[in-house]
């Protein structure tokens, strides 16, 4: 049989991973008062394989880090006891697991936010609100607060307080959500970021809060330990950027200086479901850049992720719809077998099965 790309071994720092197929972060808003629940042991074991890489869902750093009803954090005691048996679930059977830091900024309301004060940015800039994914209600934005320059060195505390959390509680270590519209992109993208201090303007200072938050981070736990995710492209939650290939270039050449384990890039086309959108751009340019392991996602099928490895694009290709929909994701890509299809009307609903643990595999409908 010929060997399948997407299905070959990969050394990634200390971490021998028997294939390429990463599951991506997904929030699924089934962590009751931002609390892991038990059923998420289920829902991660099932998408595990021996030296497979999985991104636990996007996890709040702090009180002031939630945007979502339901979404997990690892700020408290609780929290981080709550997660340890799960990130157990995903070592028994022999994975290894990342916990993806966030903090959402001004994609927020007052309802989320403690003593329902504004919620923090960059900017006092407030979003227009938005039609929920799920198509049902329409998310409501409160206005945010600018931080003041000396509010800062807080808030990077906190993602690294958040990093010593996550290693507490198992993981293996961590990914710093720095894309999607979120706080860290509310600072790098020119769009959102109007402040004169020293964390707005040029390219430099634009990106400064990032970098020391990833400076933090590695000292706290060491750099082999850490990921980063962007989205130079992406315009989600009005957060685009002038010159995103620049954006992209500045921040992988800046991160070779800390030495971090990878960098977890989003692709520049826009996926929705039965479209893609082509764009004329690639994240060639800074995988050329980085010197860490490199993933990229967006949008990949088994074809496209395969060639992406065969040609050297990227080291490790990230999925998140066919991932949730298809726990055994990597033994259909090796039959080549059909996949379940994903339905997003169950992908942010507090069920703990529905849409969540109830998605067959293939043993199960043979």
């Amino acid at each position: 049989m010929a060997e399948i790309p997407l299905l070959t071994p990969y050394k990634m720092g200390k971490f021998h991973l028997s294939h390429r197929i990463v599951l991506a972060p997904l929030t699924r808003q089934r962590s009751y008062g931002n609390v892991p629940q038990p059923h998420a042991i289920l829902y991660y074991s099932q998408r595990t394989t021996k030296g497979g890489l999985l991104i636990a869902e996007a996890t709040g750093i702090s009180d002031t880090a939630q945007g979502y009803a339901e979404t997990p954090g690892i700020w408290t005691k609780e929290q981080v006891e709550a997660w340890k048996p799960i990130v157990d679930a995903v070592h028994e059977k022999g994975g290894i697991f990342f916990c993806q830091l966030w903090h959402v900024g001004r994609v927020s309301n007052y309802g989320f936010q403690p003593n329902g004060q504004p919620p923090i940015s960059s900017t006092d800039k407030p979003l227009t609100p938005k039609v929920r994914a799920s198509g049902v209600d329409i998310a409501k934005f409160s206005p945010p607060r600018r931080l003041r320059t000396d509010e800062i060195p807080q808030v990077i505390h906190d993602f690294r307080v958040a990093a010593r959390n996550a290693i507490e509680a198992g993981f293996d270590g961590v990914e710093i959500h720095g894309a999607h519209g979120y706080l860290i992109d509310q600072f790098m993208k020119d769009q959102v970021n109007d402040r004169t201090d020293e964390y707005g303007g040029s390219l430099e200072n634009r990106c400064r809060f990032a970098l020391e938050v990833v400076e933090a981070i590695v000292d706290e736990i060491g750099a082999d330990r850490v990921g980063i995710r962007l989205s130079p492209f992406a315009h989600f939650m009005e957060s685009g950027d002038s010159n995103p290939e620049a954006l992209g270039l500045f921040m992988t050449e800046s991160l070779n200086k800390y030495g971090i384990l990878y960098c977890h890039m989003v692709e520049p086309r826009m996926i929705t479901p039965g479209e893609k959108h082509k764009t004329p751009h690639s994240l060639l340019p800074m995988r050329k850049t980085f010197k860490g392991t490199f993933i990229a996602v967006g949008g990949y099928d088994r074809d496209e992720g395969n060639k992406a490895i065969a040609s050297g694009y990227v080291d490790l290709v990230a999925y998140g719809r066919l991932f949730l929909a298809n726990p055994d994701l990597p033994k259909r890509f090796e039959l080549n077998a059909p996949l379940n299809e994903y339905d997003t009307n169950t992908f942010y609903t507090p069920d703990p099965v529905v849409g969540y643990t109830d998605y067959p595999f293939l043993e199960s409908m043979a």
